[in-house]
C-alpha cells in the first residue's frame, strides 16, 4: 500500500491510497469465490462455472465492489496510521481505479483536528461559593423528612379540608342528563392534587361525611371530550370518607427513628454538614461550569462540517439505545412525540457544536499547561471504572485496550484541565 496525504481547506484533508494489482487480483478471486455458488451457465453445474467464462459474461466489473469492500477497511485503516493526521470523521470513499492488472486506487476525504488559538484562560471570573446554611433550609429538611414518614389516618367529627384524601360517589349531568363517563363510586381523591375538572375538589372543601352536596363546574374548552368542551355542569358528590396525614411529632423519637442519631440537635447537626457539603458541590460545579464556558468563548476554532456530522451521529445513535433500553424504537418515539430525524437531528447540530468546541479547547489547555496524567493517577481512574463493572482492577485492565487506555488518561487530562481554570480563576 503506498500513500499521499493532501491537506484542504477548512481542516479537510485527502488519502489517496493504492493498493497493489496482486492485492487486487487477490481480493477479485476471493470475491469470484463468494458469489459463484449464485451464478449458472448453461453447460456447468452450479458453483462450477470458471471464473473466466464469468467475466466473459457478464464483464470483468461484476466482482469489483465485492473486491473493493475487502480491499478498502484494511488499506483505510493502515493508511489512517501511517498518515499522523489527527482525523476525527468518517471517511467519504471514492473509487478512482479499479481495474484487473493494475493498481487498486481510493480517496478517503477526511476531517482533520481543528488547531485551536486560545484566549484568556486565566484569571477568569467565577462566582463565588457560598455554602452557608440557614436554620430554615435545616429545619425544611427536617419537616420534609417528617412528611415522608406520616401516616394516613380515617378523621370524624369534622368536615374536608385542604389536601385531606377523600373516598367519594360522584355523578354529573349536563343540562339535566347524565352523561357517559360521569359517574364514579368509592373513588379516592386527595384534594388540592389537580385531578379532577379545575374549581371540582375546592368546592369539597367543607363538605360533611354522608351528606350530598352539588359541585358546579365547566368543563375546560380542551377537553377531551368533544361533546362536553366548555359545557356547564353539575356533580352530585357524597363523600364516604375522609383521611388525612398524620405527621409524627418532631422530637428526639423521631431523630432516632430516621436516623443514627439519638437526638433531634444530632441530627440537625448531621443534616446541616449534609446540605453545607451538597452546597459545596454544585457552587464547585457551577464554578467549572462558568470557567470552561468562558474559556471557549475566549478561543477560536474553525470546526469542519463533516467533524460536525459525525458528532451528531454519534448523539443520534447514543439517543436511539436509550430509547431502545427503555423498550422504544427511535419510530415510536417520533410516533408519540411528533418529532422525525431530520428535525432531531437539526436541533442536535448546535450541542454537537458546543461538546466539540468545550473538548478541544480543553484539550489545548492540557498542551499549553503540560498537564500529564500520571501512572498512579490513571491506576485511580481504572479502579474506579473497575468497580463500577463489579470487576478487580486487574482483570479489567485486560479488558482495556491500548487505544481505550489513551482515551481515558486523556480524559483525565481533560478533567485536570478543568481544575486548573478553576483554580486559576478569580471568584466574585
Amino acid at each position: 500500500m503506498s500513500l499521499q496525504v493532501e491537506k484542504l481547506e477548512k481542516n479537510m484533508a485527502k488519502l489517496t491510497i493504492e493498493v497493489s494489482a496482486e492485492d487486487l487480483e487477490k481480493a477479485i478471486q476471493n470475491a469470484y469465490k463468494k458469489q459463484r455458488n449464485r451464478i449458472s451457465l448453461p453447460g456447468f453445474r452450479k458453483g462450477k462455472v470458471p471464473r473466466q467464462m464469468i467475466e466473459k459474461m457478464y464483464g470483468a466489473e461484476i466482482f469489483y465492489d465485492d473486491a473493493a469492500n475487502e480491499l478498502i477497511p484494511k488499506a483505510y485503516s493502515e493508511a489512517y496510521e501511517e498518515s499522523g493526521l489527527e482525523i476525527v470523521s468518517q471517511p467519504e470513499i471514492d473509487v478512482v481505479q479499479i481495474e484487473k492488472g493494475r493498481p487498486f486506487i481510493f480517496t478517503a476525504e477526511v476531517a482533520t483536528k481543528p488547531e485551536v488559538t486560545l484566549g484568556e484562560y486565566k484569571g477568569l471570573e467565577v462566582e463565588k461559593i457560598s455554602n452557608r446554611v440557614t436554620q430554615k433550609e435545616v429545619d425544611a429538611k427536617v419537616q420534609e423528612e417528617a412528611d415522608k414518614n406520616a401516616r394516613t389516618i380515617v378523621v370524624e367529627g369534622r368536615p374536608v379540608q385542604d389536601k385531606d384524601e377523600v373516598i367519594l360517589d360522584f355523578e354529573g349531568f349536563v343540562d339535566g342528563e347524565a352523561f357517559e363517563g360521569g359517574k364514579g363510586e368509592n373513588h379516592p381523591l386527595t384534594i388540592g392534587s389537580g385531578s379532577f375538572i379545575p374549581g371540582f375538589e375546592e368546592q369539597l372543601i367543607g363538605a360533611e361525611a354522608e351528606q350530598e352536596i352539588e359541585v358546579k363546574v365547566t368543563f375546560p374548552e380542551d377537553y377531551h371530550a368533544e361533546a362536553l368542551k366548555g359545557k356547564d355542569a353539575v356533580f352530585k358528590c357524597t363523600v364516604h370518607e375522609i383521611k388525612a396525614k398524620e405527621v409524627p411529632e418532631i422530637d428526639d423519637e423521631f431523630a432516632a427513628e430516621v436516623s443514627e442519631f439519638d437526638t433531634l440537635e444530632e441530627y440537625k447537626a448531621d443534616l446541616k454538614a449534609k446540605i453545607k457539603e451538597q452546597k459545596t458541590k454544585e457552587g464547585k460545579a457551577k464554578q467549572e461550569d462558568q470557567a470552561v464556558e468562558k474559556a471557549v468563548e475566549n478561543a477560536s476554532l474553525d470546526i469542519p462540517p463533516a467533524m460536525l456530522d459525525t458528532q451528531v451521529r454519534q448523539m443520534a445513535d447514543d439517543f436511539k439505545r436509550r430509547m431502545q433500553s427503555q423498550g422504544l424504537t427511535v419510530e415510536q418515539y417520533f410516533q408519540f412525540t411528533g418529532m422525525t430525524e431530520e428535525k432531531m437531528t437539526e436541533e442536535m447540530k448546535a450541542e454537537a457544536q458546543k461538546r466539540i468546541k468545550t473538548r478541544l479547547v480543553l484539550e489545548a489547555v492540557v498542551k499549553a499547561e503540560n498537564i500529564e496524567v500520571s501512572d498512579e493517577r490513571l491506576d485511580e481512574e481504572l479502579k474506579k471504572m473497575a468497580e463500577a463493572y463489579r470487576m478487580e482492577a486487574d482483570k479489567f485492565k485486560e479488558f482495556m485496550g491500548e487505544r481505550e487506555m489513551k482515551q481515558v488518561k486523556e480524559d483525565i487530562a481533560v478533567q485536570e484541565a478543568i481544575t486548573f481554570l478553576v483554580d486559576n480563576a478569580v471568584e466574585k
